[in-house]
């Protein structure tokens, strides 16, 4: 039976990721060799260390210049722009965005690692809001047949690369709306032994369509419900101020047997002892 007594998932860094400190809005992170500053609105905190001396050792900060976006502020001379860490037999390619994001949501390592240790060899796996492909080439890496489902075209080139230098191959790819593609699936009555789902909390479509989060997770959730094989697990990650824990409680123990759910907040803890929250995670076990 799943451990639920502990409201919080703590996703541990590895070699190549190091969550150094955060407070005062933003976080500072190590990716291999390169120091990043970047905003955080859950950093609200005082930080562990001052933040000039983050400055003395960052390679880049991240400046906003509206709500969604920005640039980026070279701190030492001759810093790369695009480089690559590794995690485990994985090779992930990393590149400053206009967004702030670098194409690597670290905390997810955790769920990485579900999926290693869940997944079978002859399983197939979905997964859907796909981003760069970490949690597809993760999937791959066991054997299984994994669909990569994302509406953006250049994280799927991305994710692509991704999977050539971990040394993979034959991940599909599928350039659609993540609920459409549910949809259909539905009606093909196809089924997966894993199912991970990471939605922003709003998004838009592959024409442009836009949509909110709390609008469209009850639907996620009961199509993932008819997808899931007997015995498959879903993961499914939030985060939007919107979607509570209680919500999303209520949502699973309606499509899924109470005693299968895992239903945590997701955190990391920080090099200087802080910790930094990252959303809700629901896992739906595969047995119980």
């Amino acid at each position: 039976m799943p451990d639920t007594t502990n409201p919080r998932l703590y996703t541990q860094g590895w070699d190549d990721y190091e969550l150094i400190d955060a407070g005062n809005g933003n976080k500072l992170e190590r990716w291999g060799n390169l120091i990043t500053i970047r905003p955080e609105v859950q950093a609200y905190f005082k930080p562990g260390k001052p933040f000039s001396e983050w400055q003395r050792f960052a390679h880049w900060q991240f400046i906003e210049t509206d709500k969604h976006a920005g640039t980026w502020q070279a701190l030492r001379d001759a810093a790369p722009k695009t480089w690559e860490i590794s995690y485990r037999q994985l090779r992930l390619q990393l590149e400053l965005t206009r967004f702030k994001h670098i194409g690597l949501f670290p905390e997810q390592r955790s769920n990485w690692d579900y999926i290693s240790e869940n997944l079978r060899a002859d399983g197939r796996f979905l997964n859907l809001f796909a981003y760069t492909g970490a949690a597809s080439c993760s999937a791959r890496q066991t054997g299984a047949e994994a669909l990569h489902v994302d509406s953006v075209k250049a994280l799927i080139t991305w994710a692509h690369t991704n999977m050539e230098r971990s040394g993979l191959n034959d991940i599909h790819w599928i350039r659609e709306d993540a609920l459409k593609f549910v949809e259909r699936e539905l009606k093909r009555g196809r089924h997966y032994q894993g199912i991970i789902m990471d939605p922003p909390a709003w998004g838009l479509g592959a024409k442009g369509e836009k949509w909110k989060l709390e609008n469209k997770l009850e639907a996620l959730i009961e199509g993932a419900q008819g997808l899931l094989a007997k015995n498959g697990f879903l993961i499914l990650n939030t985060y939007s101020p919107s979607i509570s824990l209680a919500e999303i409680t209520r949502l699973a123990h309606h499509y899924f047997a109470p005693q299968r759910c895992d239903i945590r907040e997701l955190w990391m803890r920080t090099t200087t002892g802080k910790e930094l929250y990252y959303g809700n995670v629901l896992r739906v076990a595969s047995k119980y």
